[in-house]
């Protein structure tokens, strides 16, 4: 494999590990807490929801839009997913938001696990749709990684096999040590992850951005892929820009959370 596709599959690996992660948490907490069967359905259930919503939006993409659009919609909500990534990282950084603790969530998924009231089926409802929402609402961001890298680099296959070593290992992992994978430095992966999604999805949407011009031909970035790294290094340094304009003084209590949502 040339490196263009080691570069791809590293990308899809390290932005599915870490929606990986938040929902082997979830699944955990409901399995060990009530009932690994209906868990387990839930997430059998939400696996193969998510395998008809990626077969479905990667037959769209391929088919309804020429090269140059695809790129400048794909880019576009790249850059919009990276820049909500990129800014929960600067806030976390700078002391204003809560540094995101599987720990503690998982011990608040326990807690609701067993104040949740059981039902007098073979099912348990209850951990069945959380683990079902769970993995459903993680397994769509790495629906859209996966068919957005996968799509432009024009290798799919090397996506698909990014995401499933991510998943792979994470499993492993969880199997191995049976308690939250807190001892994985999340916020440092998701700063690392909204930088790349930031950095692809400008690349894309300035190429994409041909589609306005006559003859509808993506643009060319000067220096080909390799502008990436470029972007990489541009959004990186605007970032620590943002951090050290918005730090909480030493002596100041960090805000947790400003309003936002309480998993993130």
């Amino acid at each position: 494999m040339d490196a263009a596709t080691w570069g791809l599959i590293a990308s899809t690996f390290v932005a599915c590990f870490v929606e990986m992660v938040e929902a082997t948490t979830i699944v955990m907490a409901m399995g060990y807490t009530r009932s690994w069967r209906s868990t387990l359905t839930g997430v059998a259930a939400a696996l193969a929801v998510l395998a008809l919503v990626t077969a479905f939006a990667g037959y769209a993409l391929g088919r309804w839009f020429p090269e140059a659009a695809l790129q400048l919609v794909i880019g576009g909500l790249l850059l919009s997913f990276g820049l909500q990534w990129l800014r929960k990282a600067i806030l976390r950084s700078s002391g204003r938001k809560a540094i995101h603790d599987e720990d503690a969530i998982y011990r608040e998924e326990v807690e609701t696990a067993k104040a949740a009231g059981r039902g007098s089926g073979r099912l348990d409802m209850f951990s069945f749709m959380v683990s079902f929402k769970g993995v459903f609402l993680e397994g769509m961001e790495v629906v859209f990684i996966v068919i957005t890298f996968g799509m432009n680099a024009d290798n799919v296959p090397g996506a698909c096999a990014g995401a499933l070593a991510a998943v792979v290992v994470v499993l492993g992992i969880a199997f191995a040590v049976r308690r939250p994978l807190s001892m994985i430095n999340e916020n440092l992966l998701k700063y690392g992850v909204g930088l790349l999604l930031a950095a692809f999805g400008t690349y894309w949407a300035v190429e994409g951005a041909g589609i306005f011009r006559p003859g509808r031909q993506s643009l060319e970035w000067p220096g080909s892929d390799f502008a990436i790294l470029a972007l990489l290094g541009l959004w990186f340094l605007l970032s620590r820009v943002f951090v050290r304009a918005l730090r909480v003084p030493a002596e100041t209590p960090a805000i947790a959370g400003l309003g936002e949502e309480k998993v993130a």
